[in-house]
């Protein structure tokens, strides 16, 4: 990212922290995510268009409900009551200690609630980690972690009791085909992860290897890339979040010690079979598109140009797996597809 993108990111991070994390009941924030892809793909000059467009959509932040302390926080974990006092918790913690610390303390925190307001928090706290590790740290940046963290941590909520682990193939491409769809697609995803019964058991087999384990959190998001560009007209939306949300997690893992990757993979698992189970398409797959040999380049800006921020938060996503295996058609051609179902108003 070039200083001039650097500089109007930091504008655009500032200007959404006067805003609230979700709007219209509980539909996330999406805009701290969008502006950081445009930015850090060559869309720079996009981003305060951009926000001038989908700002009107946001709500000022929320009235604070009650100090969070060291002593109290776990009583306030999940509780959307207090959305405008975690990220003041966080605030204080990070004018105290390094981001990185305090990331690691709290990661294992969060992670069980990974599926939270769609995964959103999580992918939130990807972009911003990702920011830090290649741009560095200054107010707009530690303030941007600090309302992610916090947004993860008002709406934390776990996957209900008692979900079966049932077997599962090995390739994650395969496991994901596995998923089995919940019996009733009524309401909205938190209703839906409710009733999940049971999931393949894929993060089950956890490699001793570090490495290995980065490996296989990319094999589950190339893996979720391509279920798109077959699956995604079962909700052109929301199945975004199959793939984005186990990708901010692999963004995420340099920041971490190692200890905490196998638990970060498990996690990564349950919230792409999560999502997949929510809205896997009844009807099945459709056949792969063709992304007629399209540049890395030329799909962000095709991405960019239709404007919706899920088609550039999954265009974003898309690169990741384009920049590690150039020759993979399946990457491209899903984002082509995010394109071709997403519409700009969604």
């Amino acid at each position: 990212m070039d200083t001039h993108a650097a500089g109007t990111l930091d504008e655009a991070l500032l200007r959404l922290h006067a805003t609230g994390p979700e709007f219209r009941g509980w539909l996330s924030n999406h805009a701290p995510m969008a502006v950081e892809a445009l930015a850090r793909h060559g869309q720079g000059a996009r981003v305060h268009r951009w926000l001038d467009a989908y700002g009107g959509r946001l709500e000022e932040k929320p009235a604070s409900y009650g100090r969070i302390t060291t002593e109290n926080w776990a009583a306030a974990l999940g509780d959307p009551r207090h959305l405008a006092d975690w990220p003041v918790y966080f605030a204080e913690r990070l004018a105290e200690r390094p981001w990185r610390e305090v990331l690691a303390e709290w990661w294992p925190r969060l992670l069980p609630g990974i599926t939270a307001s769609a995964t959103h928090p999580v992918i939130r706290v990807g972009h911003v980690v990702r920011l830090l590790l290649a741009e560095g740290g200054n107010a707009p940046r530690i303030a941007e972690l600090a309302h992610a963290l916090g947004y993860w941590a008002a709406r934390h909520q776990r996957l209900p009791a008692g979900v079966a682990v049932l077997p599962a193939p090995d390739g994650a491409e395969a496991a994901l085909r596995a998923v089995r769809p919940v019996s009733d697609r009524s309401g909205g995803i938190n209703h839906r992860l409710g009733r999940l019964t049971g999931l393949p058991g894929w993060a089950e087999r956890v490699p001793e290897d570090a490495d290995a384990v980065r490996e296989r959190l990319a094999g589950l998001v190339r893996a979720a890339v391509g279920y798109y560009g077959t699956h995604g007209h079962g909700e052109p939306v929301m199945l975004v979040h199959a793939a984005t949300a186990p990708n901010a997690v692999l963004r995420t893992l340099p920041a971490l010690p190692r200890a905490l990757w196998p638990a970060s993979l498990a996690a990564a698992w349950q919230a792409a079979a999560g999502v997949v189970a929510a809205y896997a398409p009844p009807a099945g797959p459709l056949p792969p598109g063709d992304a007629g040999g399209i540049t890395a380049r030329e799909l962000f800006e095709r991405a960019a140009a239709h404007g919706n921020e899920h088609v550039i938060k999954f265009a974003d996503t898309a690169l990741d797996v384009m920049a590690a295996r150039p020759d993979d058609p399946a990457a491209p051609a899903a984002a082509l597809r995010a394109v071709e179902l997403t519409d700009p108003d969604d």
